[in-house]
């Protein structure tokens, strides 16, 4: 039983190291109680892209730093089902199918404007913004002061925990 995280980098202006995002995506998703066969998306993409997508789905103009487009999760369906290829009760049971968590987009050229105005490494933010990004496909969020209090606790809690900070 895996987590499996599909990372892609669609721009070129800044070296991104997948395997390190993935890594610390996965510490995440494990932390917060993700177990069994899960799926999740972490593109990296550039400002046009990112422009595009905030418009479409936020409503927003210009590009952002992080979204994260959560798969809702479907209810198991009940009873028998008839595709499975089985006749009745005590035939083999159906294979476990993956938690589909969702995707997350990350526009570096924001993360590094972003680093600068928060006096932190560029590898900082792009951490921040993957453990963000988790939290927010599982159901955080921050739009009232409370909940962003516990999530921004959380993000501190789970970046001390697996990602070591490089000096600037």
């Amino acid at each position: 039983m895996t987590i499996d995280i599909y990372a892609a980098d669609e721009q070129h202006e800044f070296a991104i190291g997948l395997d390190r995002w993935v890594k610390l995506a996965n510490a995440a998703l494990v932390d917060e109680g993700v177990r069994g066969l899960a799926e999740l998306s972490l593109i990296f993409t550039d400002e046009a892209a990112m422009a595009t997508l905030n418009q479409q789905f936020m409503g927003k103009s210009g590009p952002t730093d992080v979204l994260s487009f959560p798969i809702d999760d479907e209810p198991e369906p009940s009873g028998r089902v008839p595709d499975a290829g089985g006749s009745g009760p005590g035939d083999p049971p159906i294979p476990e199918i993956p938690q589909l968590i969702g995707d997350i987009v990350i526009c570096p050229a924001v993360a590094a404007r972003n680093a600068i105005e928060h006096e932190c490494t560029f590898e900082d933010e792009v951490a921040l913004l993957v453990v963000h990004g988790v939290l927010h496909l599982l159901g955080w969020d921050h739009v009232v002061d409370a909940e962003a209090e516990r999530m921004e606790a959380r993000e501190r809690e789970l970046l001390a925990r697996h990602h070591r900070s490089e000096s600037p």
